[in-house]
């Protein structure tokens, strides 16, 4: 599973992302089931930033978000990330040195009519 939160951040408050970012990678990537994240800012608009991080599992990106520390420092910085589309994604396909692994969908088969559908 993928977190990817995407942030619109003046120069002047740039530094400030930057240092609760780093702890936030440290936060996460320090519990078990975490794969390793990333800071990154936009080349072609530096006004914005991306933080992204692997999980082995919904379970393991669930846990995670329900350690004290986590919850204290990181969901804050989580909720200024720009909303208005999804911030987690399933992976299902990934590759490494040429090779490419598909991986089996973690949603129920039903999951596609999106929460809360009344098809039965």
């Amino acid at each position: 599973m993928i977190l990817i939160c995407r942030f619109a951040v003046d120069p002047d408050r740039a530094e400030g992302l930057v240092t609760r970012a780093r702890r936030a990678l440290e936060l996460l990537t320090a519990q078990r089931g975490c794969l390793g994240g990333q800071l990154g800012r936009s080349p072609d608009d530096t006004t914005r930033w991306v933080l992204a991080v692997q999980f082995e599992s919904v379970v393991a990106y669930r846990r995670t978000l329900s350690v004290f520390e986590v919850r204290e420092h990181v969901v804050p910085l989580l909720s200024e990330a720009l909303t208005g589309e999804p911030g987690s994604y399933e992976v299902l396909a990934a590759a490494e040195g040429g090779a490419v692994t598909d991986h089996a969908s973690l949603l129920e088969p039903d999951a596609e009519r999106g929460f809360g559908s009344d098809d039965r």
